[in-house]
């Protein structure tokens, strides 16, 4: 298991930034489509092969599939908001969409439950293939505004690949108010790795093992909150959110000395802030981003908040909840000063 999950993993990180180019110079509609389809291939191959070699290769897909939408997504979404003059809702149409994928973990979960019963794990992941196919079916229909340039042939001038590559890193390198930015969110990004510990932080509350699944469930319902309000926090200056995200670091921090149902709420309160803070810093990203380098600079984003992630890993193994409270407070500084650079907010 640890060996499938690494690959995942390595492929997902070595993949990042390069399959974002990819939908940067070719088609951010395509990546959408392709990220669909590898996922559903790599679900095939662990039913009809469900040895190691067989789920190695799914893992695999999986992670290259996922790289294809990292960037990818809010990357198109933004340019498709910006070509109705509607850029302004972006923090909004992007905190509702989070929303919605966190509440669906909801009926997932029981659905999954109930496939189980019925038809085992073969049902599970046929039903699984389908939700991808249907994913990229939906991407079909999403248009694809970019630039004039980059829907041209190779003939008018436009950068090959390798171009199109360092162009979306030296986009993040060369601005301090980008940089600057891609170093807020890359580490709010990491912070998301702490949500692997909610269920062992929870169990060591003595809640039984029973009930475990369902505490753990409000979690993400408090973040949908948090993301389905980010709309409003347009006008919060740099220096509101960090002071939001340390107050919740605060709370993280009362929550490893709490009683169970205080703990619990003091979770649910930080990562519905957690989500909120997150969703308005993307937002101020992606507006300081270049147009034709967005998905290669997101996706520089996601791929430093996966090495953030490693960070929170050794973090909670130090200390656990309370260790990691600290090193939110000390991402809230970084928000509030990443954010303030080049910010007239």
């Amino acid at each position: 298991m640890s060996a499938l999950l690494a690959i995942w993993s390595v492929v997902g990180i070595l993949a990042e930034v390069p399959s974002g180019a990819l939908a940067d110079r070719f088609s951010r509609r395509g990546a959408l489509v392709a990220s669909g389809l590898l996922q559903a291939i790599g679900y095939s191959l662990w039913i009809v092969t469900p040895s190691f070699v067989g789920f190695a290769l799914g893992f695999a897909l999986w992670g290259a599939g996922s790289s294809l939408s990292s960037g990818t997504f809010e990357a198109l979404l933004y340019d498709g908001l910006a070509a109705s003059q509607s850029e302004d809702t972006y923090p909004r149409v992007i905190g509702l969409a989070t929303a919605l994928g966190l509440v669906a973990q909801i009926p997932a979960a029981v659905l999954a439950s109930a496939l189980f019963v019925v038809g085992g794990y073969p049902l599970v992941g046929w039903v699984s293939v389908g939700v991808c196919l249907l994913v990229s079916a939906g991407a079909c229909a999403f248009p694809d505004h970019r630039p004039a340039a980059d829907a041209n042939g190779d003939e008018s001038g436009e950068p090959d690949y390798l171009e199109t590559l360092r162009a979306g890193v030296r986009a993040v390198r060369s601005s301090p108010p980008v940089l600057s930015a891609v170093v807020a969110v890359s580490l709010l990004f990491g912070l998301d790795a702490m949500e692997e510990y909610f269920p062992l932080q929870i169990q060591s509350w003595d809640v039984a093992t029973t009930w475990v699944p369902i505490v753990v469930l409000t979690i993400p319902l408090g973040g949908a909150l948090g993301s389905a309000l980010a709309g409003r926090g347009s006008h919060l200056s740099a220096r509101a959110l960090g002071l939001l995200l340390g107050a919740a670091g605060g709370a993280l921090g009362i929550a490893s000395l709490s009683s169970r149902s205080m703990g619990v709420a003091a979770i649910v309160a930080f990562y519905g802030v957690y989500r909120f803070v997150l969703s308005v810093a993307e937002a101020r990203l992606q507006r300081r981003l270049p147009s034709t380098a967005r998905a290669t600079a997101t996706s520089v984003a996601a791929l430093c908040g996966e090495v953030a992630g490693l960070a929170v890993f050794g973090l909670w193994a130090l200390g656990g909840i309370g260790v990691i409270s600290l090193g939110v407070l000390l991402v809230a500084v970084a928000v509030q000063r990443g954010l303030g650079v080049g910010d007239r907010r």
